[in-house]
């Protein structure tokens, strides 16, 4: 797993082989930071489910000025903040270690960016967009960024709309925007 574009470029980010964590490959990121590229530089970003933080931390090397990082599982929490420390952001991102749902009911943060790769078929997407849009986590004109299976088709909710969806193999991005495309 390495940092792919930005001020961090090539530099390489630590992982665990054989947990539940599924990074993010190259290919499907790259396609995701492009897709994002015309909505970046922003203030404030939310990386949800982080595990080893790969999208989040690909998001400050590309222009998020502070990034934070959910995630439950204390071992990849330890990771996280190592791989915070080789991309040189450790001062830029907060690791909270507890569960995302949990976390969205009580922060009264509000975010440019979020960027979600939560584990598939366990409808985390939805209860997660659904605490987003019901606590006014998302700034006006902010952005969602899902990656998930190819199954589940999202589309305009609420204050969301649908601004660009592309599917690999049996993984999905759609991406979505606070107030319309």
């Amino acid at each position: 797993m390495r940092i792919i574009a930005g001020e961090a470029r090539g530099r390489r980010l630590k992982s665990i082989k054989g947990t539940s964590t599924r990074p993010t490959s190259d290919r499907i990121k790259e396609s995701l930071f492009n897709i994002l590229a015309p909505y970046l530089p922003v203030e404030k970003g939310l990386d949800l489910f982080a595990g080893f933080g790969g999208l989040g931390i690909e998001a400050l090397s590309r222009g998020v000025a502070r990034m934070t990082f959910v995630e439950k599982d204390i071992k990849i929490c330890k990771l996280l903040k190592e791989n915070l420390a080789i991309a040189g952001f450790e001062k830029r991102g907060e690791i909270i270690k507890g569960d995302v749902f949990s976390f969205l009911k009580k922060t009264g943060e509000s975010y440019d960016l979020v960027l979600m790769d939560p584990p598939y078929q366990n409808g985390y997407v939805m209860e997660a967009l659904e605490l987003l849009l019901e606590r006014d986590l998302l700034r006006e004109s902010g952005i969602v960024a899902i990656e998930h299976e190819r199954d589940l088709k999202l589309e305009d909710m609420r204050d969301l709309s649908l601004i660009n969806y592309k599917t690999y193999g049996d993984t999905a991005l759609s991406v979505l925007r606070k107030g319309g495309g």
